[in-house]
């Protein structure tokens, strides 16, 4: 467009006339020169520009990428140039390094009232300041923090105190994250079987309080102090037990002196409360049912001898449960827990009701031919006052008998003593038909008179009998009282027994405070 523009003008000053031509030529030439210096010097500049702006591009991006890796190798070997893991990261020797602990549980595993073990499974959290292990992040391409294994770092030597299986420490060694500043973040999980005394007083009913008590092994308060992060264990992330339930899980801390050192440690409380429902159904009902069964002997009759058999099945069963039990709750003189108590109470209840059973057999079959007779304050008490009371059907005395003997008038012959002398006299003269039919009269009355006899001594034997038979019905009506007697003097007491022995366990469960989050 210039050479146009150039050509034209010139050709105007040419039909003009105004300039020779040799100067436009020349001019023309200095022109083109010019430009063609110009257009060079463009191409070189972009060429260059083109080339350096390249080569920033291409060199300095795909090396801030990779040193993102180098540079990270580089800060750790210039970190841990030197470093020993051996000794305490301070500055002045009198300096405290405080580490900050919590402790977040993920599951109860177990609590073993026999051997008085409490399993977890819990995240360790500590945080504490290594001056070893500090950097600039600009001079690392902004590196804030990164992850080393905790084997390669000092680590305060915190473990459980109350441990029961030898593995103080009991974590696993995960890696730790290291800040820029030195702070060092270190959560590992750890399983922990730690001791816990058992009160089985109230069993299952019970609640526990389990400790764990957290400390370092070796360091004093003077080098290492700890410091709660919460008062209260982490649950975010707990798995529910099936028979326990955590009412409450706080954190304190404490410490302990000894000479001029003293050594600080953090102690969590787990306030555990059981959850009865399993033992209720497969223990409590069935020794419920038990009790029951023995009220239920004296229902019964006592002519029965199942009565017997019934209360020492009933106690074999008891003490199959009590062996049970044992297997369950700790051996300890000190306390006797509930259902223990209870099963207790049972067997003595079940041994007083074969005792009284046995007495009552033995009222049952006792009659005039045993050589018991029933004393009269017994026939007024069982026989009338007591069935009245008991809602029983009366029962008819039956000994108003006439203590005599019924007699039958002797048959005496129609000839007395004088008569029979005066036909002696006049024996010789009367002696004929009459004399005969006389003698077959006395051989009547005397076959009579044997006759009498006999059905006097049946009359007599029968009615015996009968006596006998109506004093054991009496004494048998007495053991019916006495097991009517003892059927509710076992059901109340029974009843009684039950709701004092289990009232201050369930009170006590059912006024449990809640669990403080």
């Amino acid at each position: 467009m210039c050479q146009v523009i150039i050509f034209s003008f010139s050709h105007d000053l040419v039909g003009s006339n105004c300039v020779p031509l040799s100067l436009l030529s020349l001019s023309l030439f200095i022109y083109l020169s010019y430009l063609s210096y110009l257009s060079i010097y463009l191409s070189i500049y972009l060429s260059i520009y083109l080339s350096i702006y390249l080569s920033i591009y291409l060199s300095i991006a795909p090396e801030e990428f990779v040193s993102l890796a180098e540079l990270e190798d580089a800060l750790l070997r210039n970190l841990f140039r030197g470093y020993q893991k051996w000794v305490r990261p301070v500055l002045h020797a009198n300096d405290t390094i405080t580490v900050r602990f919590g402790l977040k549980i993920s599951q109860l595993v177990d609590v073993d009232e026999k051997n008085q073990l409490m399993t977890t499974n819990v995240w360790l959290w500590q945080e504490w300041v290594d001056v070893k292990l500090q950097w600039n992040p600009d001079e690392y391409g902004g590196i804030t923090s990164i992850r080393v294994p905790s084997e390669t770092i000092w680590l305060p030597d915190i473990v459980l105190y109350e441990n029961a299986d030898g593995r103080f420490e009991g974590s696993l060694m995960t890696k730790a994250i290291v800040r820029s500043d030195g702070t060092i973040r270190w959560t590992p999980p750890a399983s922990y079987k730690s001791s816990c005394t058992m009160d089985v007083t109230f069993f299952p009913f019970d609640r526990q309080n389990c400790s764990m008590k957290f400390g370092s092994w070796t360091y004093d308060g003077n080098m290492v102090d700890l410091v709660l992060v919460d008062h209260y264990v982490d649950r975010k992330d707990f798995f529910d037990n099936g028979e326990w339930e955590i009412l409450n899980a706080t954190g304190a801390k404490g410490s302990r002196r000894d000479g001029i050192y003293w050594y600080p440690f953090v102690t969590y409380s787990f306030i555990l409360k059981r959850l009865p429902l399993f033992y209720t159904l497969f223990l409590i009902i069935p020794c419920l049912g038990l009790s029951f069964l023995t009220v239920l002997v004296f229902y019964l009759p006592s002519d029965e001898g199942e009565k017997l058999s019934l209360s020492t099945s009933v106690l074999v069963s008891l003490t199959v449960f009590l062996l049970v039990i044992e297997e369950i709750i700790p051996s300890s003189s000190k306390v006797i827990p509930l259902i223990g108590e209870y099963l207790l109470f049972i067997m003595i209840f079940v041994t007083f009701s074969i005792i009284v059973t046995v007495f009552v057999i033995n009222v049952h079959h006792r009659s005039s031919a045993t050589y018991h007779p029933m004393a009269p304050w017994v026939k007024n008490l069982f026989l009338q006052r007591l069935p009245r009371l008991l809602c029983m059907r009366g029962h008819t005395d039956r000994y108003h008998y006439p203590d005599i003997e019924l007699r039958s008038p002797e048959l005496k012959p129609r000839g007395g003593p004088g008569r029979r002398g005066a036909s002696g006299q006049g024996q010789a003269q009367q002696r004929g038909p009459v004399g005969g039919k006389e003698d077959e009269n006395h051989a009547w009355l005397d076959m009579l008179e044997k006759a009498t006899n006999s059905v006097r001594y049946i009359s007599r034997h029968i009615k015996k009998e009968h006596f006998i038979r109506e004093v054991v019905q009496d004494w048998k009506f007495v053991a019916q009282v006495l097991d009517r007697i003892l059927l509710w003097v076992f059901l109340t007491v029974s009843i009684l027994g039950t709701i004092l022995i289990f009232t201050p366990a369930i009170t006590l469960y059912l006024t449990t405070p809640p669990f403080n989050t």
